[in-house]
């Protein structure tokens, strides 16, 4: 049987873990700091798991640098639950935005009861103007935007750019920002900044979603399978959101950062009923950013060890590059531009999935032509070569195929390079 040490696991998620902090997770989840109990078994209202909480958003915001006009939040359902929580949030904000400009309008002041004129007014927006824009670029960010009309019907939803339109039907691009057909006032801009299942990474900020001042656009990004491998810049987005089970820690915590003055009083408390009265669904409480934030992540049962393992991949990041996310950035490129390199050095044997222009550098997506027999047979081969050498997780997703190889913090360099070697070993080797 192989140990842990002998394995190299590049599964899309959950994730491979440094050995070093779930060595330290393991003691603290039979004895945490000489209490005697597990930390599962500590209470999540204790001052314990506060600190924890509070710790690890204060390491988060040192890792990126987080604006102080930024919130935290630790949440739960993974990004599949924030498709939703998004969609539930800002469509409030957005009405109670919409609302006060028509009460400024209509010279009327805000009430709990407000006048028949006001409330038709508001109809009339909501049914005309009402949009939620997503830029469909790969496979979650297609679930993103079919959960929306799901939700609050497929008039609402605005797919401004979707990246089958210039690739024949398949993922793989990313449209140019002068074809994206945006809303003039949308409830928010959502696009998922690296597609796991599809190899697709935006190269940067979009330019034609920067911000024009206070009156938005609203920006939500998903970096659920990229955050913490390179630099961003927080205040371009109004929420960002991840799952932890990536580059952060293990499946079960849901990070949101937003700022805060979405979370303004005004925003928590647009009346439950005149959202059902606008034919808009209010969403769960447990998914209710104001809440969360108001009971800083614990306003129901948090899995704080879940927080504490998030809490010390953070604290050896940290330690490990003084210069923060830069230093990692640097070295998830590296990485990246050793196993891409091996791939193109042999266009005979290996297709990379993806346009050039938007290869993700965390989910290096390709299929193997090397044999004679197929493509089916080529990567049946080099996967079981790989394991055969300790390369485990390489089988792409079941919805696409092919092979993929996610190149994830907890990836070291050594490990980018035995991968990109048996890339070329494979290839070196007889073809039938």
């Amino acid at each position: 049987m192989p140990e842990r040490a002998d394995i190299t696991y590049f599964g899309a998620g959950p994730a491979l873990l440094p050995t070093d902090v779930l060595e330290t997770a393991a003691a603290a989840l039979v004895n945490y700091n000489g209490t005697g109990l597990g930390l599962a078994e500590h209470s999540h209202r204790s001052e314990l798991a506060t600190n924890i909480i509070n710790t690890t958003k204060k390491d988060l915001a040192a890792y990126l640098d987080i604006p102080d006009d930024y919130e935290t939040l630790f949440m739960q359902g993974g990004g599949s639950g924030e498709f939703s929580a998004t969609v539930y949030n800002m469509v409030a904000v957005w009405v109670e935005r919409r609302k006060q400009k028509i009460l400024k309008e209509l010279g009327v002041e805000d009430s709990k009861q407000l006048p028949e004129n006001v409330i038709n007014e508001l109809q009339k927006a909501v049914d005309e103007e009402l949009k939620i824009d997503y830029l469909v670029t790969g496979s979650w960010s297609l679930k993103a935007s079919q959960e929306a009309a799901r939700l609050i019907g497929p008039g609402h939803v605005n797919v401004a750019a979707d990246a089958r339109e210039i690739n024949g039907g398949k993922f793989g691009k990313i449209p140019e920002e002068s074809t994206w057909k945006l809303s003039k006032n949308p409830a928010m801009v959502y696009y998922c900044d690296n597609e796991t299942v599809d190899g697709v990474e935006f190269p940067g900020f979009p330019e034609v979603l920067a911000p024009k001042g206070d009156d938005g656009p609203i920006v939500v990004v998903d970096m659920s399978s990229n955050i913490l491998s390179r630099r961003i810049p927080v205040k371009n987005f109004s929420v960002i959101f991840f799952g932890a089970q990536k580059n952060l820690g293990s499946t079960g915590v849901t990070v949101v950062i937003i700022k805060k003055s979405l979370l303004a009083p005004a925003v928590a408390t647009t009346q439950p009923a005149l959202l059902r009265k606008l034919g808009i669904p209010n969403g769960p409480i447990v998914l209710e950013y104001s809440t969360i934030a108001k009971n800083n992540s614990l306003y129901n049962t948090l899995s704080i060890f879940d927080v504490f393992i998030a809490g010390q991949v953070l604290k050896k990041a940290l330690n490990t590059f003084p210069n923060k996310v830069d230093g990692q950035q640097a070295l998830s490129e590296k990485k990246a531009k050793l196993i891409y390199a091996a791939l193109d050095a042999h266009p005979e044997s290996y297709k990379v999935v993806p346009d050039k222009s938007v290869r993700s550098r965390m989910n290096i997506c390709f299929r193997v032509t090397h044999l004679e027999s197929g493509t089916d047979e080529s990567e049946k081969a080099f996967l079981k070569g790989s394991v055969e050498i300790g390369l485990t997780g390489l089988k792409g997703h079941r919805s696409v195929g092919g092979i993929r190889a996610s190149n994830y913090n907890s990836i070291s360099l050594e490990s980018a390079e035995k991968l990109s070697k048996y890339i070329e070993s494979f290839a070196a080797g007889p073809r039938k």
